[in-house]
């Protein structure tokens, strides 16, 4: 997929590794957005866009449905968003945010992660997110970068970068315009199917893992992130070169 998808894979770990844990995610995340307001995606349009970013991830309708219906139903569940933010090797840097309904759960399962890992820490909010940029992300199959420029700059859309490599582009915004951005794409380009529709965190440089025990060290506290019950998506600047 190029040399820009193989960056944003390297800094962006997420938990589409493990199926059920991506299907959870977007459940919790379908389900706020349901009780946000309307359950009716044509009437909620936190919802709608939910829902556009779990097809962009593959997720089966059914979970989308059950999720929706869920909030429909009357049953109540408070989650709260919380981010951690870690320190490991080479000045690498790591962004856990988590979606819970048990905060010391949460910070307890990532604090293990890191501290069970050699040479990483917890570190204190501020610690290593100011170097990370937080935009609103795009990636589809489309060419024409100058009509897509032109296209959001026109909806006074703050666009960072537009790129097309091997007929994907991707488009980066400022934060606060994910929600134009995604809008005007979708006028531009009606039937859009979306490879990536989210906003993310960004780092402003990257570290480069070479040696095996490094890379081993990296791959465990993946993991254990992953397997966590509230990590919801992890950011981080390491890229591995085996």
């Amino acid at each position: 997929m190029g040399r820009a998808h193989e960056v944003r894979a390297a800094s962006i770990a997420k938990t589409q590794a493990f199926k059920t844990k991506l299907y959870s995610r977007f459940g919790k995340e379908i389900y706020i957005a349901a009780k946000s307001g309307e359950p009716d995606p044509e009437m909620n349009l936190t919802l709608r866009r939910k829902i556009q970013e779990a097809k962009s991830n593959q997720i089966p309708a059914d979970v989308i449905k059950r999720a929706i219906e869920k909030a429909k139903g009357g049953e109540i569940e408070n989650y709260q968003e919380a981010r951690y933010e870690g320190l490991g090797p080479h000045n690498s840097t790591f962004i856990i945010d988590c979606l819970t309904d048990n905060t010391m759960r949460s910070m307890t399962d990532v604090r293990t992660a890191l501290t069970k890992t050699n040479g990483y820490k917890m570190v204190n909010a501020g610690g290593v997110s100011y170097n990370y940029e937080s935009v609103g992300l795009f990636e589809l199959e489309y060419e024409d970068e100058d009509t897509m420029l032109m296209t959001l700059l026109e909806a006074d859309i703050d666009v960072y970068s537009v790129e097309v490599e091997d007929g994907e582009m991707t488009i980066k915004t400022s934060f606060s315009d994910f929600g134009k951005a995604q809008d005007a794409i979708e006028e531009l380009i009606p039937d859009v199917e979306f490879d990536t529709c989210e906003t993310a965190m960004i780092p402003n440089e990257y570290v480069t893992f070479t040696e095996k025990e490094d890379i081993d060290s990296f791959n465990k506290l993946m993991n254990m992130l992953n397997e966590a019950e509230d990590v919801n998506k992890i950011y981080h600047n390491v890229i591995i070169e085996e």
